[in-house]
């Protein structure tokens, strides 16, 4: 039987790539001359300081243009709120990897109202989709490729 896994992935090399180009882009900034701002890739989280809130603010925005221009989807991004510590703000930005229960059971239950042929078994952070159809299971793809369920999916393993 033919199936497929919805997963959802980020691709971490795009990510520090992303975050090396915001840095170079604030180095030659004017509006941050003289201001102390840094962002670096820590440990599959960014880190990004500031003096005030609007710089983070100004970072972000251009950390998430890096993003776009390396065809990362910003829906990834799960930015944290700042924190404030003397003159230093300091925000830090993880990535949603993987699917979660909740989002999971979504999918399922999109695709069962749907009422296409095929079962959906959730797997860790994954869901397997199984069909007697080729076509039906391009049914899925197209079904959660069009819903907005706040994150990026790719789907693997087609099998025949």
């Amino acid at each position: 039987m033919p199936s497929f896994d919805i997963v959802s992935e980020i691709n971490i090399e795009e990510v520090r790539n992303a975050t090396e180009n915001t840095t170079r882009e604030l180095a030659t900034r004017f509006d941050f001359r003289g201001v102390e701002a840094s962002i670096e890739f820590k440990e599959k989280t960014v880190v990004m300081k500031a003096e005030g809130e609007f710089q983070l603010q100004q970072l972000e925005s251009m950390f998430r243009n890096a993003c776009s221009k390396r065809n990362l989807d910003t829906s990834i991004l799960d930015v944290k709120d700042y924190d404030q510590r003397g003159k230093t703000c300091t925000q830090v930005i993880g990535f949603k990897e993987g699917i979660e229960q909740a989002t999971a059971k979504k999918i399922v239950k999109l695709i069962k109202d749907a009422k296409i042929k095929v079962q959906t078994a959730i797997q860790g952070d994954q869901l397997r989709v199984t069909g007697k159809k080729r076509d039906d299971l391009q049914q899925v793809i197209s079904l959660v490729r069009g819903a907005d369920l706040g994150q990026p999916f790719q789907f693997k393993n087609m099998k025949d």
